[in-house]
């Protein structure tokens, strides 16, 4: 806990004890104290304090001016809070340069406070301006304000008539510690809300890997989160590919005009972000892009962009891309690459769950296609080999019937009833290799293979197939072992009297709602039918819904893609 943070208990205690009235010296600076302590006490703004602080110090002190300003980068000091007694106050915002001999740059220098007692004695940026703008002093003190140990900016007071009493320095000190006091409060309760709100965008990333959104939408909200809470004007994550190029894949800019498209591409090299990640896998800074060069550096420098911080984005412990921030104005603050790391260790989560998805879809896949295989060469085979020996058997024995003699009346009865034995084994020989993979199927197409399914059913069936030709023959293989496994489960378990099957083609996909008007009730955890088809149609992309209320009968709607899974995305 800092100090300032620590004493904020002895300031509300300050604040509300009854104090002496009267002209006392002692007596009148406890009061002003004391007013300003009510103020940091009760969380006023910064701005508000700073603006008290002066008045209080500088009346209470006799001076004719009192300031507070910050140092700030490149040397230059600006004005947060100015009082005079006079009517011409320093403008609040003016900004000069250190320099030469004033209190400003000598407690700059020393961190310590300074005085000068005659106005002939200072040179430098900052008396020139104070002459400039009609400001009269003879003489001025300062203090330093010092926030969390390090130097922050500092109070002064310039007198009209002369020199500042002996021990100015230390009654303004009462002063700045308060002032400090309000910008470590305002500072830790920025912090806070920095913190709340840095965690609220990672939640909502985390949301969307957690419910397996399409890596593009998660690298989309990656970019964009990332890119408001850091207050960057421009964010891209990129991924490296296996030709020394960088492929933008989102992309979020503060305005339009200052967006990279997704898609841009530029090859590696030279000094820039990009290609310094990619040798190291370790982040990287650019604070003056003018030091940097490349074919990146010469895109972003073309929109604009002074500074970069880019955080490589892994996948199971490989480089699978980067994640970069850019500024228009200046360098990103100190912490800016932990804060980005934490959404790129999302992206990198939702990269490894997309990939193992599609590792997992790719192998269900090849199971299907594989087992389809099969069943086509066990039904080759059986056409080919066993089929074809059983006709040959038939033509042989229907020859040995038509030379039996005559008078052998009981040997023409057996060969009639070996004949007839053959023949309904050639019919179900043929029905199990229809089964294994119809023939219709593959030489007729979908249209020509529902219909057989629904002539076939007990159940009738309406039937409306809207496809125009031939389909992928995975897609039709699925569509037609959807049908028959659902109209089966239909005439054995559903009590229906009627099924309604209406099959239509789209662009992307192809689309079949199976309906009866049986009892319902059907559960796809339950029987490995509907889990089967479940996991023929997600193998190709697809997905398969169930509504199946008792006494409501059941109802099945299954969406295959056209054109590869459904969903997938190339990583």
């Amino acid at each position: 806990m800092t100090r300032q943070n620590a004493d904020l208990g002895t300031l509300q205690k300050m604040a509300v004890l009854p104090g002496p009235v009267g002209d006392d010296p002692i007596t009148r600076e406890q009061a002003a104290l004391r007013r300003v302590a009510t103020l940091v006490a009760h969380g006023a703004p910064p701005r508000d304090v700073f603006a008290a602080v002066a008045a209080e110090a500088g009346r209470l002190l006799g001076a004719g001016y009192a300031t507070l300003a910050r140092y700030g980068p490149a040397d230059a000091i600006t004005v947060v809070a100015a009082w005079t007694s006079t009517g011409t106050a320093l403008p609040v915002g003016s900004q000069a340069r250190l320099g030469g001999r004033n209190v400003p740059t000598l407690v700059f220098q020393t961190g310590r406070p300074a005085r000068i007692d005659h106005v002939a004695d200072t040179s430098g940026p900052i008396p020139d301006a104070l002459r400039e703008l009609g400001v009269p002093f003879r003489a001025a003190v300062g203090v330093p304000i010092r926030v969390e140990g390090g130097l922050w900016g500092i109070m002064t007071v310039r007198s009209t008539r002369g020199p500042l009493a002996v021990g100015t320095e230390a009654r303004l000190a009462g002063f700045t510690e308060l002032a400090a006091t309000a910008i470590a409060n305002a500072q830790a309760r920025v912090e806070l809300r920095g913190f709340a709100e840095e965690q609220a965008a990672l939640r909502r990333v985390a949301t969307l890997v957690a419910r397996a959104a399409a890596p593009e939408e998660v690298f989309a909200a990656v970019t964009g989160e990332a890119g408001r809470l850091l207050h960057a004007d421009h964010a891209t994550m990129g991924r490296y590919g296996p030709d020394g190029a960088i492929t933008v894949v989102a992309t979020w800019g503060r305005t339009s005009s200052v967006a990279v498209p997704v898609g841009a591409q530029h090859e590696l090299g030279g000094q820039d972000l990009h290609t310094t990640i990619f040798q190291t896998h370790r982040p990287a800074r650019i604070d003056d892009l003018a030091d940097s060069s490349g074919p990146a550096v010469e895109l972003v420098r073309g929109l604009g962009f002074r500074a970069a911080v880019g955080v490589p984005v892994s996948a199971e412990g490989r480089l699978w891309g980067v994640m970069v921030v850019e500024s228009l104005t200046e360098p990103l603050p100190a912490g800016t690459e932990p804060r980005l790391a934490g959404f790129t260790e999302l992206a990198g989560t939702a990269i490894a769950n997309a990939e193992a998805q599609a590792a997992l879809g790719a192998s269900r896949a090849r199971i299907v296609t594989t087992a389809d295989a099969t069943r086509r060469r066990i039904e080759r085979n059986l056409h080919d080999g066993a089929q074809q020996r059983l006709v040959s058997l038939a033509l042989d024995l229907r020859t040995a019937q038509a030379t039996a003699t005559s008078g052998t009346g009981d040997l023409t009865e057996q060969l009639d009833q070996v004949a007839a034995g053959l023949d309904d084994v050639m019919d179900e020989l043929r029905e199990i290799a229809g089964g294994l993979h119809p023939g219709i199927l593959t030489d007729s197409g979908l249209r020509a293979a529902l219909k057989s399914l629904a002539r076939r059913c007990t159940v009738p069936v309406s039937l409306d197939v809207r496809v125009s030709g031939r389909l992928p023959e995975p897609v039709e293989t699925a569509a037609y072992y959807t049908v028959a496994e659902a109209l089966t489960n239909t005439a054995k378990h559903a009590q229906a009297t009627t099924a309604d099957i209406q099959v239509v083609e789209s662009d992307a996909d192809l689309r079949l709602r199976i309906r009866d008007n049986g009892r319902g009730g059907a559960d796809v955890s339950h029987g490995s039918g509907l889990v089967g088809l479940k996991d023929r149609a997600e193998a190709l992309g697809g997905r398969l819904e169930l509504r199946s209320l008792p006494g409501a009968g059941t109802t099945l709607d299954i969406t295959l893609p056209l054109h590869g899974p459904a969903g997938s995305y190339r990583l």
